[in-house]
């Protein structure tokens, strides 16, 4: 389910931070004023992506850690029932660390705990270890010379950093591409453990680049057996799990890791997912042949008896050709040795599924069956059935070392939990409830805010999007459905009759990709046929009068209906889709549609790679280069202004932002943005006429940094309304304005959801 988050991601990772370099130089202008703004999530709920990793504090109850691929970490709040984000500080140069490769905390201290952070493995991008010694509520950087991958293939291997818990000043960390790493100084400084076998190298993917999974994840994960030291000194027994087929993959060191042995007898050919250490001194391990969470289609549970070295599998159920997956979450009960719990992976057919043993893995009980699940809270969890799915990439499972009846597991979508584990040993069912209260891991691909109707709709990657009648409470009827898709990638609405909306994405249960709706939202039509060719998704334009669809989908001529997408007709004047290019709409770049807000003939499409504006007078029959348009190459958005007829901006990156008054013809550059990536236009402030413009990139004046900025005054000045605390890595587009409420902007993230934020009031 996270394929699209994983490939727009890397995207925009590599664009943003590309463009950093290349901002322009600010002007002689005083730095920017700010406004104190509030701001908060549009509550979707359930998380919505990947939740790899879960982690309870071993010596403090209540103290629990989840990791997300793309949405950095969290902490759980007990007395509000919620997590807290904590690393929305990761601003536009650090957006590469939004993504947790692993996380740890110390056994002796509750209030330290480490991140390895890092997003993607290319060598341009930065990666760390976060340190904090407040429960992540304030942290310190230590810079890292390797990749990582948080949001790769493995991603929910681990966990990685683990620190010593007789000697907590040692940590270490296993890294994908550059073997094991160590520190002795809390995380300050690290250097590679040159004694630890060398672990053949994956090369980290090309950009862009999915369609060969990788062999392997490099070093996996560590486990100390604190029974073996004492306290003050390091732990001489350490395990290591290496994420490689076809060598050893389960080491041991008994001196501190100074030297490191494959441990005799082990399972060959498959991949250690986890290991868990049990009070008795068995060695658990979840087997997968693939790294996952995709393409792994057998796996097994060994234990190892750590005191006489024998191996016995203990695999719940065999993967078979019918029944393909492997197994991955794994967990102890800290209290009750021999009480185990494992997840499978990938298991489509018949459905990932948690088993629990109370005898050391001799006899397993599916938990699944007969169970509750209730998804109060995230009613999109049901994806239209009567009852929400048991999950998906069930790579994380985790049982609370204080409360022996709470059990909490992370799949694609969201957490599961549950406070009566212990039902099962008995043969009694177990309650399942959505436990992913104040995650919002979406990517958001579109946003609009009509003049009337429900204040937003949105666009998601993976779950496709919302109707929000509310922005403090998940909508109740789900997503967005009649279709439903898996991801979006437009939306607009009628200039002069806003209840008139359309969308276009990739449908998961039939439909042909492109829905429209007549009451703002409310209710939807799927599209009855689409231009030949069509794949869907791409981009879409509804005319100020609601009367013509523009769809420039992938694999079709741009097309036009004027019967809600019952019939369509190729526009003419626009060039074909590019048959080497297959995802391409315009030549080799993503073609951006804009109807005029006012005057119902008036269309523009974008080519903003080329920097080429055509416009429309009839419709959408037939586009025609607008002349002397002087756009800059490169580049990225069009917005056509509410209530003014030709009145455009266009959004250039790092040559700034533009705006036209004439419809197009020529361009003005604006001279006080010194960057540009996302523009969204709201209400205009009392006694203004011009609407509110809030800005994502860099204002031309000095101290300027990139963050999000408003201007009452057509782009003259601008006031800093982000800070510090709220930069949400690396964003840009969609961002836009409410018509109706002056000062409130919704900003779309990749992995923090959909924020939205108004003027903070005393």
């Amino acid at each position: 389910m996270k394929s699209f988050t994983r490939a727009f991601g890397a995207v925009l990772a590599l664009r943003l931070y590309a463009a950093l370099a290349c901002m322009a130089a600010v002007g002689q202008a005083t730095s920017p004023q700010a406004e104190r703004y509030t701001w908060r999530n549009v509550e979707i709920g359930g998380g919505g992506g990947f939740v790899d990793g879960i982690l309870f504090h071993p010596k403090q109850p209540d103290l629990i850690y989840a990791r997300t691929d793309i949405g950095g970490v969290y902490r759980w709040d007990a007395r509000a029932r919620r997590w807290i984000a904590l690393t929305d500080w990761v601003g536009q140069d650090d957006g590469n660390l939004r993504g947790a490769e692993s996380i740890a905390v110390d056994p002796t201290d509750p209030n330290r705990v480490y991140v390895a952070a890092g997003t993607y493995s290319q060598p341009a991008l930065k990666t760390a270890i976060l340190r904090s010694t407040d429960q992540g509520r304030t942290w310190q950087q230590t810079p890292m010379p390797l990749m990582m991958g948080g949001n790769e293939d493995g991603r929910s291997i681990g966990e990685r950093l683990a620190v010593d818990p007789n000697h907590p000043r040692t940590l270490y960390f296993g890294s994908r591409h550059d073997g094991l790493w160590r520190s002795g100084d809390y995380g300050a400084s690290w250097a590679k453990v040159d004694s630890f076998p060398a672990v053949p190298d994956n090369p980290p993917p090309a950009r862009g680049d999915r369609r060969t999974p990788p062999r392997g994840a490099g070093v996996g994960w560590v486990v100390f057996d604190a029974r073996s030291g004492m306290a003050g000194q390091p732990t001489p027994a350490i395990y290591v799990g290496v994420a490689v087929p076809d060598i050893p993959t389960l080491y041991r060191s008994t001196d501190a890791g100074a030297t490191w042995q494959a441990v005799p007898g082990q399972p060959r050919g498959l991949i250690p997912h986890h290991g868990v250490l049990d009070s008795d001194g068995s060695l658990y391990l979840t087997y997968g042949n693939g790294i996952g969470p995709n393409g792994v289609t057998d796996g097994a549970v060994w234990k190892y008896n750590t005191r006489d070295g024998v191996w016995a599998d203990i695999t719940p159920v065999r993967p078979t050709a019918d029944h393909p997956g492997g197994y991955a979450g794994l967990t102890v009960d800290a209290q009750h040795p021999g009480t185990v719990m494992v997840s499978t992976l990938d298991r489509w057919n018949p459905g990932d599924e948690v088993f629990r043993s109370t005898d050391g893995g001799a006899h397993w009980r599916p938990l699944s069956l007969g169970s509750t699940r209730d998804a109060t809270g995230a009613p999109w969890l049901k994806w239209g059935d009567p009852q929400p799915r048991f999950g998906w990439w069930i790579g994380t499972l985790e049982l609370d070392p204080f409360h022996m009846g709470r059990a909490l597991y992370g799949t694609g979508a969201t957490i599961w939990g549950t406070d009566d584990v212990t039902q099962a040993d008995q043969g009694r069912p177990t309650h399942w409830k959505m436990y992913a209260e104040g995650i919002e891991e979406t990517a958001v691909t579109a946003l609009i805010s009509p003049p009337a109707g429900p204040p937003l709709i949105s666009g998601l990657g993976d779950i496709g999007g919302f109707t929000h009648h509310a922005l403090n409470a998940s909508p109740p009827e789900g997503m967005s459905s009649n279709p439903i898709f898996t991801t979006t990638s437009g939306l607009d609405f009628a200039g002069r009759s806003p209840a008139v909306v359309a969308r276009v994405g990739s449908a998961s249960r039939g439909g042909r990709g492109g829905a429209y709706s007549l009451d703002g939202g409310q209710t939807w039509t799927p599209f009855a046929a689409v231009p030949e060719g069509s794949r869907g998704s791409g981009a879409i334009a509804v005319t100020a009068d609601g009367g013509t669809l523009v769809w420039a989908s992938q694999g079709a001529p741009v097309s036009c209906s004027r019967d809600h997408g019952a019939t369509w007709t190729a526009c003419a004047g626009l060039p074909r889709p590019d048959p080497s290019s297959p995802r391409s709409y315009f030549g080799q770049s993503r073609l951006t549609l804009a109807a005029d807000r006012v005057n119902p003939n008036t269309v523009y499409a974008f080519n903003g790679a080329a920097g080429t504006l055509l416009r429309s007078t009839d419709g959408g029959a037939s586009f025609s280069p607008v002349a002397a348009a002087n756009l800059p190459a490169g580049s990225n958005g069009l917005v056509a202004t509410p209530g003014k007829e030709g009145d455009l901006w266009v959004t250039a990156g790092d040559n700034g932002l533009y705006h036209s008054t004439g419809g197009g013809a020529t361009f003005t550059k604006m001279p006080n943005v010194a960057r540009a990536d996302g523009l969204g236009l709201g209400k205009a402030a009392p006694s203004r006429s011009d609407p509110a413009l809030y800005l994502v990139g860099t204002p031309a004046t000095v101290g300027a940094v990139h963050g999000v900025y408003r201007s009452d005054d057509g782009g003259a000045s601008w006031v800093r309304i982000n800070d510090d605390q709220h930069q949400y890595g690396w964003i840009g587009q969609p961002i836009t304005g409410d018509p109706r409420v002056y000062g409130r902007v919704y900003l779309g993230t990749n992995g923090r959801g959909i924020l939205y934020a108004d003027p903070a009031h005393p």
